[in-house]
């Protein structure tokens, strides 16, 4: 697997997948709805289909990281880009004949049982349950809908079609001092769920390398991505099992330093 096309490239986790994958041992395509000074990418709207097949052909894989990422937003800002979005660039991975989709899903599919509710989706009650990729979704918002959407839109093409797929859980990206800033403004519920959804820039590249080129056992396959958090209650047992994730980080030894 050599071509990438990463969509959403110019956003926080897009920048950290550019670099996890620019390794110089596969050319990379990046595509972003908004433009940005920093950084040369594609213009596309992922909810423009046609856009979308011509975006992706002579690729190998996606990296399907567009989306509206807001935990808090109303349905019609979703429905566009997180699921016509989402579909096209499924059929555009089958037309162009993509070998791979990782798919960029998101804790908040499965984080209704531990959060306070859906007013507060950045929150976490008590003492959490252990979350494994393969047990039910339980989404907290109209967001963690769609995403949810996507993971199951990801295992009828994985099944229907042979695609490889990944359905990437991704944790709350913040830098260090990001993180000691956010814990520090928040209530309890809100520390913890910092604490426990970390994703460091560095686990961040490296769960995404792994996503993108490990061998895959079977598909699709569901992973969580976070960093080695001594209060995750999202089991990383699978993802470092399936995909050879080795997160090196943990938000109490940055909180505790």
């Amino acid at each position: 697997m050599t071509d990438i096309a990463i969509t959403g490239a110019s956003g926080r986790v897009g920048r950290q997948a550019i670099e996890a994958l620019s390794d110089g041992e596969r050319d990379l395509a990046l595509f972003s709805h908004s433009e940005s000074a920093d950084l040369e990418t594609t213009p596309i709207e992922v909810s423009d289909r046609e856009s979308v097949h011509d975006a992706l052909e002579g690729y190998d894989a996606v990296v399907h990281l567009a989306a509206n990422p807001d935990p808090r937003a109303e349905w019609d800002a979703l429905s566009d880009p997180n699921v016509e979005g989402v579909y096209n660039v499924y059929e555009a991975a089958v037309a162009n004949d993509l070998e791979r989709v990782v798919f960029a899903s998101s804790n908040h599919a499965v984080n209704m049982g531990n959060a306070v509710s859906s007013i507060r989706p950045e929150s976490t009650i008590g003492t959490p349950e252990v979350v494994r990729p393969d047990d039910p979704p339980d989404p907290d918002t109209y967001y963690g809908v769609t995403k949810v959407f996507g993971e199951a839109m990801g295992s009828y093409y994985a099944k229907r079609h042979g695609l490889d797929v990944v359905n990437l859980r991704i944790g709350w990206l913040l830098t260090r001092d990001e993180l000691r800033q956010e814990c520090a403004d928040r209530d309890g519920a809100g520390e913890r769920f910092a604490r426990a959804m970390w994703l460091s820039p560095a686990d961040c590249r490296r769960v995404i390398r792994a996503a993108a080129t490990h061998s895959l056992e079977r598909t699709p396959l569901t992973a969580h991505g976070i960093s080695n958090n001594a209060d995750r209650f999202l089991s990383l047992t699978e993802t470092m099992l399936e995909l050879g994730y080795r997160p090196r980080d943990d938000s109490n030894e940055v909180l505790e330093d």
